[in-house]
């Protein structure tokens, strides 16, 4: 009988380390973005700068993760993207690391694998697609003209929950 007891004593504490031990690296943090508006009107169509509202809009995704801590920040090789990244990398003193947005699925796997909080900003085409690989899910692309959404993936032991945020964010020109 007692060592019945022994034996139940040793099974519940020998498992409440393993309930109780979790890592600050299991829980983190992946935020998807799509670039700020582009100019339509640009030369270069294929390339385009940031419109004056695309810009302020970087500026205000960069107040936004003024006091979220980030590992890394990823764009694609586009002047949008990387323009948008810009000045949330510059605040955290990172600097832009480039994705290739054909190798969506490879790049969803390296920021399960990497456990950091990183920013990744995208395309209407890209953004929601990568945020679906990460937890699962089939989404739509973002319609064209939508600039303000903000996807939080909050991964926990390789399981990941999704939350979409829209920005405050409004500008005129």
């Amino acid at each position: 009988m007692i060592i019945k007891y022994l034996l139940l004593i040793t099974l519940v504490l020998g498992a409440q380390p393993e309930m109780s031990s979790k890592t600050s690296d299991e829980i983190f943090t992946i935020y998807l973005i799509r670039h700020a508006e582009k100019d339509l009107l640009s030369k270069n169509s294929s390339d385009p700068e940031l419109t004056k509202c695309g810009q302020k809009r970087a500026e205000s995704i960069r107040l936004f993760f003024d006091s979220i801590s980030l590992d890394k920040v990823y764009s694609t090789n586009y002047i949008r993207t990387k323009n948008t990244a810009q000045p949330t990398a510059a605040s955290k003193n990172l600097d832009i690391t480039l994705y290739d947005s054909e190798r969506l699925e490879d790049l969803a796997k390296r920021l399960i694998e990497n456990h950091e909080d990183v920013l990744v900003v995208g395309h209407s085409n890209t953004t929601s697609v990568l945020a679906g690989l990460l937890v699962g899910e089939e989404l739509r692309n973002i319609d064209l003209d939508v600039y303000d959404q903000i996807y939080q993936v909050v991964i926990s032991r390789k399981s990941g929950k999704l939350q979409l945020f829209h920005s405050a964010f409004e500008c005129s020109e």
